[in-house]
């Protein structure tokens, strides 16, 4: 069956075959577009090979890149590094946040990132349970920032700041963990210390 358009004045750009009732439309691209897409074909090896394989066009455009993105990254990671120790130069001084967008921000981090360890109610499961008195690594909120940011590994709780948290991330996780103590929750997980470890009265109100 011929491929050529029907020899019809209606239709001239009809090819005279269909598939499955379809009829195929013989309709030619402007020549410009050919020869534009045909001249970037030939084009694009030479180029791939001139500025990519071989460097030979870009040495010196290339060793700029790599400097600039050398240099940019070293002041990243110095800011980053400033705003680290700020940070934790501050963690003892931390109280927990009241504020309910801050805390609604911390159960949403709680229950996507803790609550596979914890349950979502911070019960405990593989991690302890979050709302008893009996605190393995310190009651006070600085020692749960700390514990949130630094983790213990050997333990089974991960270092966050090495997830790429941030550190208002960890505040808002902690503040929300805070109001969980006394809520007891249904079958929680067995006190993992022998005795309270409270440092004062409202420590945990």
């Amino acid at each position: 069956m011929s491929n050529k358009p029907k020899d019809n004045q209606e239709d001239p750009l009809l090819l005279d075959h269909d598939y499955d009732g379809i009829r195929e439309l013989d309709n030619k691209l402007p020549r410009w577009w050919v020869y534009l897409f045909w001249c970037c074909n030939i084009f694009a090896p030479f180029y791939l090979g001139y500025y990519h394989l071989f460097a030979k066009g870009s040495i010196a455009e290339v060793g700029q890149m790599r400097t600039e993105y050398a240099e940019e990254m070293r002041i990243g990671d110095a800011i980053k590094s400033k705003s680290v120790a700020e940070f934790e130069g501050k963690v003892d001084s931390l109280e927990p946040s009241k504020d309910a967008a801050i805390l609604a921000r911390g159960q949403a981090t709680f229950r996507s990132k803790c609550s596979p360890c914890h349950r979502p109610d911070a019960g405990g499961l593989v991690g302890p349970n979050l709302c008893d008195d009996y605190w393995i690594h310190g009651p006070k909120f600085a020692d749960n920032v700390r514990t949130i940011w630094n983790g213990f590994e050997s333990k089974g709780m991960l270092a966050w700041k090495k997830q790429g948290m941030k550190p208002a991330e960890v505040i808002e996780v902690a503040s929300y963990i805070y109001t969980l103590r006394g809520s007891n929750p249904k079958n929680p997980k067995p006190a993992e210390n022998t005795a309270p470890v409270k440092t004062g009265p409202s420590e945990f109100e």
